[in-house]
This record gives structure tokens, sequence and C-alpha cells, in this order.
């Protein structure tokens, strides 16, 4: 058969249809089947979003609803090292004011990286907490920014590189920076949260409520086009976060400000290493102030010691002194194994016991038990815990919360220290009713005066009232928890006609004395135990102290580490009690108890209200 010249042409162009369609089939079934997946993760890559939204961590309120802690919107900025081609340095050089960092820093950080799978990293973090005008400032610089060239003349490859530099390469992610409004107002309740991941609260309450306050991340599934906006017609799924609660603590902030502010004066007439305040509502254990100095501000935690984050009130263990006479003297009472005028000879300040010597601070005879706790006498004390006994004094110290925790939600509390009764020494007896050879909390010690101002119930602390949603929902309500009774209310009022003699001019706190106000309280002064031993010249020195004193509203407590300029605690921590008090009283508008009212000579008049009902008429005291 005879090809013509025209059958050859029809061939050779079936033959070239031919290999191109095969060549055509060849590519479709590479793209379509060989490298469908990897083709698919790309187109994905550039158009599938899923994004992270991530809650507004809760806000830390006081009982007044004012932020102690809140959260403003930020933005986390991240870039994209494999858009950058040969113009990182241009890009670094741009950002790094921006970001308040350094170029070279940037720079580094912009560079491509082979990941496992052989691919160059398309994501990296640049600062995290950047607020939203610096974000705006930066996605201006990247749209504007140039490289000295005429981009008019590029090719279409080239003009494609440039605006997926401008428009991708820098983006950013949503955050939050964790805000401290009042700087360092109850840093040590507050706590703090890291400086990289506001879901992980640090210290305080932002640690021990950490999951209420975090929240549930959401998300949404959805497509974008080349200038990274989304294109809403195809998102896939979209899941709201839910913001984190509300925390409204029974704190009050003019309450704190006060303690605080009395600290502050404390340390500038005393220099001791530390000064603590506690004020507690006795009637529910509320915690109206928790305060301690040295602190710290949690905006900028770094940049203070690791010793000034620390709550020495839940923390820091000693040895209580002459406050803890009130556990010996109201169990004997309660046990009616004395009363408030029977007496004890103090030997003129010497006690021999077990073959130690027991001294007082001053040389006293036949006191009163009244006059024990008027005068804090060592001997006196111990001679009730005598007649009291091992067994009975260790149920008391043990009743008012010693040994164990409060349960107050914060971290770092500890036990303190109560031996059990196997491993007393024979002096033992005679020395625990001093305050000496147990270690106690400044909330522990706190808290067992505020079960006598509560008519021997011992609470459990509450720093929290209650959990909110973002709307101010209550979605918790905390209640006041009795955790036992520790005394009988006759026993207590007798313990506190004891107490009201302190700060009188007959007993060792006569500068905690208010004018409108009956307050009960005790003196502290411990000597510090160092390596074993008592050491010379240093203490700590207290005033734990309440009012009205039959019908007290707040409790007060004042601890001092080491003062100096006087170290007994009627001299250093009582009059700064005084000052707390009547600053509280004024704040919380409380009701005289007594009242100074001038005769017709001008001469003051004392009057004193009635201890059984409130608004009762005044009685002439």
């Amino acid at each position: 058969m005879k090809f013509t010249a025209t059958d050859l042409k029809i061939g050779l162009v079936t033959g070239a249809l031919v290999l191109g369609f095969t060549a055509l089939g060849y590519r479709l079934v590479d793209l379509q089947v060989v490298r469908h997946h990897d083709l698919q993760e790309r187109a994905e890559h550039n158009t599938h979003r899923t994004i992270s939204r991530p809650p507004m961590r809760g806000q830390i309120l006081d009982i007044r609803g004012n932020p102690l802690a809140t959260s403003i919107p930020a933005k986390i900025i991240c870039a994209d090292p494999s858009l950058l081609g040969d113009r990182r340095a241009q890009v670094a050089r741009a950002l790094a004011p921006l970001l308040q960092t350094n170029e070279n820093f940037v720079f580094e950080r912009l560079a491509p990286r082979l990941r496992e799978d052989g691919k160059t990293n398309g994501y990296i973090v640049l600062k995290r907490k950047v607020t939203l005008d610096a974000w705006e400032a930066i996605k201006k610089t990247m749209s504007t920014i140039t490289f000295g060239i005429d981009e008019t003349k590029l090719k279409p490859l080239d003009k494609r590189f440039y605006t997926n530099l401008r428009a991708k390469a820098v983006f950013a992610e949503d955050d939050e920076i964790r805000v401290y409004p009042n700087g360092r107002l109850a840093s040590h309740v507050l706590g703090y949260v890291a400086n990289d991941d506001l879901q992980s609260g640090q210290n305080g309450v932002e640690l021990a409520f950490n999951s209420k306050l975090t929240g549930v991340r959401g998300w949404l599934r959805t497509e974008i086009d080349k200038r990274q906006r989304e294109l809403v017609v195809f998102r896939e799924e979209a899941v709201d976060p839910r913001d984190g609660l509300n925390v409204v603590l029974t704190i009050d902030a003019g309450l704190q400000n006060i303690a605080e502010n009395e600290l502050v004066e404390i340390m500038k007439k005393h220099t001791p290493i530390s000064a603590s305040c506690t004020i507690v509502r006795p009637r529910t254990g509320e915690i109206l102030a928790m305060a301690t100095i040295p602190n710290f501000d949690p905006n900028r935690p770094g940049a203070f010691p690791m010793d000034a984050l620390r709550n020495r009130i839940i923390s820091d263990i000693a040895e209580p002194g002459s406050t803890f006479k009130i556990v010996v003297i109201s169990a004997g009472l309660n046990e009616q194994v004395v009363h408030l005028s029977d007496v004890f000879n103090c030997g003129h300040g010497q006690f021999p016991f077990a073959g130690k010597v027991l001294h007082d601070h001053e040389p006293y005879d036949d006191l009163t038990v009244v006059g024990i706790i008027t005068k804090s006498s060592n001997i006196g004390s111990a001679k009730v815990g005598i007649r009291l006994g091992e067994q009975r004094l260790y149920k008391y110290i043990t009743d008012y919360g010693f040994g164990t925790k409060t349960g107050i939600p914060l971290p770092g509390e500890v036990s303190g220290i109560v031996h059990p009764i196997e491993k007393w020494s024979k002096v033992s007896i005679a020395q625990i009713p001093m305050g000496q050879g147990i270690a106690v909390t400044p909330l522990q010690m706190v808290m067992a005066m505020s079960a006598i101002a509560n008519h021997g119930v011992l609470m459990r602390p509450m720093l929290v009232d209650r959990l909110e949603n973002s709307d101010g929902k209550i979605v918790a309500k905390y209640q006041p928890q009795p955790v036992r009774t520790v005394a009988t209310d006759r026993a207590i009022k007798d313990m506190i006609t004891a107490l009201k003699t302190v700060p009188t001019k007959d007993g060792t706190a006569e500068k905690a004395h208010m004018e409108h106000f009956t307050v009960a309280g005790k003196t502290g002064t411990a000597q510090k135990v160092e390596h074993g031993h008592y050491a010379p010249g240093k203490y700590f020195s207290s005033f734990i102290g309440f009012f009205p004193a039959d019908n007290p509203e707040i409790v007060i407590s004042i601890v001092l580490d080491e003062p100096k300029n006087g170290h007994y605690g009627g001299l250093t921590a009582a009059p700064y009690f005084k000052e707390m008090a009547d600053r509280a009283a004024n704040y919380l508008n409380l009701k005289p108890d007594i009242e100074v009212e001038p005769l017709m000579d001008g001469q003051p008049r004392l009057l004193q209200a009635s201890n059984t009902k409130k608004g009762q008429q005044l009685k002439q005291h």
C-alpha cells in the first residue's frame, strides 16, 4: 500500500495529537492521582485555615466589684520566613523598632528553617503581648515597605512575590495582656500569670483558680482569599470561645489599701525584715485584707527577688509568743479549771520547773487570771497550762486549728508545727502556753483570735465570695464554713473580758486603745529561733485585736519580723493597729460603742453602749 504525502501529513498530525493527549493524560494522572495529596495540602495551606479563638481570661475583682486583675486584647506577631526570600534584612530592620526589640534578634528569628518533612517553616512567633495600636503600625509598615527597586518593571512572578511578602509574610493571632491596674495592691493574694502563656497562673488566686479564670478555646475552620480575608460563604465551622469566669474576692480594696499604707509606715519607722497584716470578719471568716511587705508588682514580677513573691502570712512559721496565751487561758476557762478571779503566784518573775527556770518580762507576784492576760505573764500562763494538763492542752491547740492548714484557697500554705504529746519534753507543758515550742502561721493565729471574736466558733478563712460569668451572672456562690466550736459562749465572754484589759493603761498594749470603740486584743513578742537556738536581739512582734469588743466587726493582726527601735508587740505593732482600726472603722462606717460627751463644765464623760443589744440606751461607764 502506497502512502501519499497527504497520508504522511495526516499521520504526523495524528501522532502529534496522540502524543499530546498522552502527555496531557500523564499530567492529569500525575496531578490528580500521584501528587493529589501533596497538591491538596498546598491548596488547603494557601486557602484553608483553622483559626484558634482563645478565650479572654476572667477578671479578679474585689468585693465591691473593683478590678484587681483584668485582661485587654492584644496580638501575637507571627511571620512566614518562606515568603521573605532575600529580603529578610530589610524586613527585620523595618519591624525591630515597632516590636521594641533588637534588629539582629528579628533577623535571626526570620531565618528559614527546614522542618522534619523537608519543607520550610512557615510559622514563627516574633513577639507576644503586642498592643492593637502597635499591630496597626506593623500592618501599615508591611503594606508600604519598599526595597529600592522599580517594581513596575518586574516580571509577573516577581510581582507576585512582593505582593505575597507584603500581605502574608507578617501576620497576627489573637492574644491578651494581663493587667493589674492597682500595681502592688494585694499582689500576694492575686499572684500573676506566665509571661508567654495567660493560661498559666503563677501563685495566688491566678494559680488557685486558674481553671476557672482560663475559659475554653473556640475555633474557626474557613477559607481565605489572597489578601488573607475570610471568605465567609465557605466557612465550615465556627465555635465561639467561652471566656473565663470572674473571681470575686472577699478582699475590700479600700481596706487593703489602708493596711498596705500603714505597713509602709511601719517599715519606715521600725525597718523590720517584713511586716504583715490580715483583716478578718470574724462571724464569716471573710478575709477583708491580706498584706505583706516586701511585696511586688504583678505586672512585672520578674523585676523582683523571689523573696518578695512569698506570701508570708500563709507560708512562714514562727513561735507565736504571748498571742498564743489566748489558747491556754480560754481552754482553762472552758474546762473550768480556772476562773477569772483565781490568783496565781508568779514568783517575782521566776518559776523553776522541770530543770528550767521560766521568766516574766517584769517581776510579778500574785496575778489573777485576768491579770495574767493584762500583764502577759509567762509564768501565770504556764501554771494554767500545768493545771489544764497535757491531753486537754493538746486538744485545744488542735481544736483552734494549729498543726493543720486553714484551708484558705491559696497555694503555698503550710501546716505549722505542733508536736504530738509523746514528743513533748518535760517542760513543754509549761513552755507551750507561753507560745514556745510550737510554730504557727500568722493566718492560723488570726483565725484563732477570730474564733474568740465569733462566740467560740472557728471559721475556715474565706477568700472568694463568688464566681461570675462575663455578663455578671453568678455561677457559684461560696458560703461561710464553720469548722468547729472551740469553747462555750460563757468561757468566751470571760476571755473577752480579760482581753479588753490589754489595750488599757494597765495592759501591754495601751497604744492600741481606740477613742470610740472598745478593743479586745493580745500582744506577742517572740524571740526568733535560728539553727535550733533563740537568737539574741531578734524578735517577732505582733498584736491581734478586734472591735467593738462585745460585738466584733473586724479582727486585725499585725506581725513584724525583727523590728528595730523597739521590739515589744505593744510598742511596735499596737500603735499601727490603732491607726488601721480607726481608718477601717471610718471606711466601713461602723457604729461606735463608746461616745465622748462633754459635760457642762467642759470635762468629757465616757459613755459605753450596752453589749446586750444594738441601739439600746447608752449607759455611763
